[in-house]
């Protein structure tokens, strides 16, 4: 072994006892992010020849389908804005999630939504620009065999994910309790679907902590064993790091073209949350992401502005009608908007705005509480407002007047925040970005009320706010509609 390795990567298992795929290249297994792409790229194509294929079935009697309906440049564009439509409505309902696991049943209901939202859109962009639209005949077609071709694609590309020896394989160098962390946190088939993992080399003097059947021998340099076994990727994840780190041997598995990643960027990467109970501040400092830079705070500014009038501009007729059922139910007299102290950017407090949707005398007491699951102290109008997310359309003017974002951290009341922060390490980054009205602890995780809550959903607003981005922003706005369609993490 090369130097620094033999004293610190134990010897436990054969090398002969470990399979591997073979004659799969490198070059064809695939993480999950380029799953994603994949699955992205060949939908796309599947819906545009969805409409090419309905026009040539509705004008197949003549002698040249095609051309006889419009110009192949003309088709094109609509195809293309036809593909655009329903994987927005595919995006919307969470279907390229990594993280989604849902029945048959479940996958085609999601499915079928998301055609009805992509058509409603494609309706509306006809309304407005006539010359993109498709004949009611084609178009019919068209949404047939592009949702029979898609649920079909959809059927078979879900058992080729989960295909192993087609997924990258991962070398773990570290046995003890942070690397058993990846068996204790991604132990279901949906949460490996982009990796493939071959197994535990224990390091130094550490306890083993995963299954015996689990740990590896090497016999040979690490670059050497990884090459013969076609790891794509090694994970560095040992107990005590303060030890001789095999440098040089990782070193020249890179040199191989073999990515080396710490365990905190492997969770961060694979859970899409960041691992608290790893995480250290050196980490934070060095390992990228936390974009302030003046281009993407006008970019997010702009972006703001920009969705909240466009918001208003739809939604407006509903803020009038939500107002008039609240001020029928209450009586005159009783307030209609709710305004409440939270903290925003850089730990500022702001005066949140809602529709009221519980009793005036919710907390007469004056201490501030968690909402509950079916809370007595909210009314019948605020359960369907609260519902249908109705309840947040005020905080629209909390986004124009700067102290919200469209997308970030739900702010929270300042008793929260105090108790909060004197018990979870990191809780105050979330506050280095402006809270917002959407947010990527709300896609992934359900209603917060209570501290264990709390510290779940922290993981994921520390992955937005290390990573957050105006690609990344949209994808959650859109997905958002998801959350308001089912009514998900509803209190």
């Amino acid at each position: 072994m090369a130097r620094g390795e033999s004293n610190n990567l134990q010897h436990t298992m054969p090398l002969a006892s470990v399979t591997h795929s073979g004659h799969v290249p490198r070059l064809i297994r695939s993480t999950a992010s380029r799953w994603r792409s994949l699955i992205l790229l060949t939908e796309a194509l599947l819906l545009v020849s969805a409409v090419f294929l309905a026009v040539y079935l509705r004008f197949i009697t003549h002698a040249d389908p095609l051309q006889t309906y419009a110009a192949i440049s003309v088709q094109f564009v609509r195809a293309t804005l036809f593909a655009v439509m329903m994987m927005l409505g595919m995006t919307a309902m969470g279907m390229y999630q990594t993280h989604l696991r849902d029945t048959w049943f479940g996958a085609v209901a999601r499915q079928a939504v998301a055609f009805l939202l992509g058509t409603f859109g494609l309706l509306v962009l006809y309304y407005i620009v006539p010359p993109v639209e498709i004949g009611r005949g084609v178009l019919a077609l068209a949404l047939t065999i592009g949702f029979l071709m898609i649920a079909v694609f959809r059927l078979l590309s879900a058992r080729l994910v989960d295909v192993d020896a087609l997924k990258q394989r991962v070398l773990v160098i570290g046995a003890g309790e942070r690397a058993a962390l990846i068996e204790q946190r991604l132990r279901r088939r949906a949460d490996r679907r982009g990796f493939c993992l071959i197994g535990y080399v224990s390091y130094g003097s550490e306890a083993p902590a995963v299954d015996a059947d689990k740990l590896l021998t090497l016999g040979v340099p690490l670059h050497q064993w990884a090459v013969a076994h076609q790891i794509d990727e090694i994970v560095f994840g040992p107990d005590d790091r303060r030890g001789d780190v095999p440098m040089e041997d990782l070193l020249q598995c890179r040199q191989v073209g073999i990515k080396i990643i710490d365990l905190v960027s492997f969770f961060e990467r694979e859970a899409g949350k960041i691992k608290l109970a790893l995480v250290d501040p050196s980490w934070l400092v060095f390992s990228g992401g936390f974009d302030s830079s003046p281009v993407r705070v006008l970019s997010k500014r702009g972006f703001d502005i920009f969705m909240s009038v466009a918001v208003l501009a739809l939604t407006w007729p509903l803020l009038i009608l939500v107002a008039a059922a609240i001020w029928i139910e209450s009586g005159q007299g009783q307030p209609i908007l709710y305004r409440q102290q939270r903290v925003g950017l850089l730990g500022k407090t702001f005066h949140l705005v809602k529709f009221r949707s519980m009793r005036t005398d919710a907390e007469k007491d004056g201490v501030a509480r968690w909402a509950g699951a079916n809370d007595c102290r909210v009314t019948r109008v605020g359960r369907i407002i609260r519902r249908t997310r109705l309840d947040e359309l005020p905080q629209l003017w909390n986004i124009l007047r700067g102290d919200m974002s469209i997308v970030g951290p739900r702010p929270e009341r300042p008793e929260f925040v105090a108790d909060l922060d004197g018990c979870l390490r990191y809780y105050s980054l979330r506050h280095c970005v402006r809270p917002g009205l959407a947010g990527w602890a709300q896609l992934r995780y359900a209603y917060g009320a209570s501290k264990e809550d709390a510290e779940e959903k922290l993981k994921y607003d520390l992955f937005y706010v290390k990573n957050h981005n105006l690609l990344f922003d949209l994808l959650i706005l859109v997905q958002t509609l998801e959350v308001v369609i089912f009514g998900r993490g509803v209190r």
